[in-house]
């Protein structure tokens, strides 16, 4: 592959180097308590329900009591401002003790003989995990008893909210939506597969999968990038769809409107190329790769000029297209809101905490202007955190990352919506950023990507740091000069 400045149209930036991950990892500070105090993550169980939340007409039933899906569906419509279609089994106190197969067979048949969905999505949380509930029996238990139903498809997938975070959730039920419903390329040792895909056959489709930090706004973006380069973007799953807040026409339905349809699973295999953007979906990318056959190119994140660079360089290759003028615009001025912003963020100092993709670009884009990261707080450990540009990063919760800030002298924060009170006692700016953003409107649709998502992320920082009014120098007022007695008192 060339290198990202060999695009056509496209010359080096006139600013520092490209980002590079840190040659130094950074060090690991395990969990040393017992509580989470002030909580930043958000639960696998949650991520495994965004995901089912990106397939057309589908219906995630959480498997648990009534609690457990209230309050994730509460975040939900907090973040997207949206009514949320999410069931559950209901569990109570005799079907937790005495087994929950039964909840599990009766909720999937009430749902799929009043909704009729093509697709239930079925993830575990902590309660059934505790229990020891093993949900690939029931939904075998309910295959038997209900063959009326073998049209719809169910997903099962363990996503204990005391385990992991929601990428680790949102790969989890995205892995297990490829095994269930993506057919092989190849059956019986022959090379005619069971759908009859082939890579290459639709040779402008291109598989997306899109990683749980991305918002609405950056997957419309990265959406549209494929279609400059006249390819068809199949975004597995794709919230951008489902979720981006549009009043739909048609009657109230009690399942998702838009996402990814069941049928273009069954023609993913015949794509000639497969992106991943985001390093927490390499399992559920090693498994579509496993199935289909076709090749894969994954990116850690989209953030910034080189990770761009290499992603345009990708999607020129595989369309055999050059590189549309409106992209090279883009990045010229992306490249100038370098130059104008790096006097603002060189040798500011920022706190961050968000799950791992989402840290690790936000982190590599401050170290590319210059900026330092003082604080560096991560909900679960996972191996984006080796590309973390900090020299240490906490797994813990907010109030570690408080505790860091202040001792580090943190001038900015940034995190989700829970840390409004934490940049309050600290008395710094707060830039909202990862899952859930409850107290604004529209933060869903925010692009973060892209040179103009990079763009627009660069000016917000160095705005928000010139607020800060550091390093001014006041004007100077002699005490020798004789006031007005109407300014004496403003002197």
């Amino acid at each position: 592959m060339p290198e990202p400045t060999d695009l056509p149209g496209i010359t080096p930036p006139p600013v520092s180097p490209p980002v590079t991950p840190p040659a130094n990892p950074p060090e690991i500070v395990k969990r040393n308590k017992a509580l989470a105090v002030s909580p930043l993550k958000a639960s696998s169980t949650l991520g495994a329900t965004l995901a089912f939340l990106g397939m057309n007409r589908s219906l995630p039933m959480l498997h648990g009591s009534q609690g457990c899906t209230a309050f994730g569906k509460i975040f939900f419509i907090q973040h997207f401002r949206e009514p949320m279609p999410m069931q559950t089994t209901a569990l109570d106190q005799v079907s937790t003790i005495m087994g929950s197969d039964d909840a599990v067979v009766e909720g999937l048949a009430t749902i799929a003989g009043k909704h009729a969905p093509e697709l239930i999505g079925l993830p575990t949380t902590g309660l059934t995990e505790t229990q020891g509930a093993d949900i690939e029996r029931a939904v075998a238990m309910f295959r038997a008893k209900h063959p009326e139903y073998d049209k719809i498809a169910v997903v099962p997938a363990n996503t204990p909210d005391y385990a992991g975070s929601l990428e680790s959730g949102f790969n989890a039920a995205l892995k297990a939506m490829i095994e269930r419903l993506v057919p092989k390329a190849s059956a019986c040792g022959t090379n005619q597969g069971a759908a009859g895909t082939r890579p290459g056959r639709r040779r402008r489709q291109v598989n997306v999968l899109a990683g749980a930090h991305l918002s609405v706004g950056d997957l419309e973006h990265i959406k549209d990038l494929l279609e400059r380069f006249r390819l068809r973007p199949v975004l597995v799953p794709d919230i951008s769809d489902s979720l981006d807040g549009h009043l739909a026409d048609t009657d109230y339905t009690p399942l998702t409107i838009g996402g990814t349809r069941l049928e273009e699973l069954e023609h993913l295999g015949d794509a000639v190329a497969t992106l991943v953007i985001g390093g927490s979906l390499d399992g559920a990318a090693d498994a579509l790769a496993a199935r289909t056959g076709v090749p894969d190119h994954r990116f850690p994140h989209l953030m910034g000029l080189a990770a761009m660079d290499a992603f345009i360089t990708t999607l020129a290759e595989i369309s055999a297209e050059p590189v549309p003028e409106r992209i090279t615009r883009q990045r010229s001025q992306l490249q100038d809101a370098m130059l104008d912003a790096h006097f603002a963020l060189g040798q500011a100092r920022f706190a961050v905490a968000a799950d791992g993709d989402l840290l690790a670009a936000l982190t590599q884009l401050l170290a590319g202007m210059g900026a330092a990261t003082v604080a560096a707080v991560a909900p679960t450990n996972g191996p984006a955190l080796k590309q973390v540009a900090a020299a240490s990063v906490k797994i813990g919760d907010l109030e570690d990352l408080e505790q860091m800030a202040r001792a580090e002298g943190a001038e900015v924060l940034i995190t989700n919506s829970h840390g409004v009170h934490t940049a309050e006692r600290l008395g710094i700016p707060l830039l909202r950023a990862g899952f859930p953003q409850f107290d604004i409107l529209g933060g869903y649709q925010r692009q973060w990507v892209g040179y103009t998502g990079t763009r627009a992320t660069l000016f917000e920082l160095a705005n928000t740091v010139l607020g800060l009014h550091k390093g001014e120098i006041q004007a100077y007022r002699s005490s020798l000069k004789q006031w007005p007695a109407a300014e004496q008192d403003a002197a």
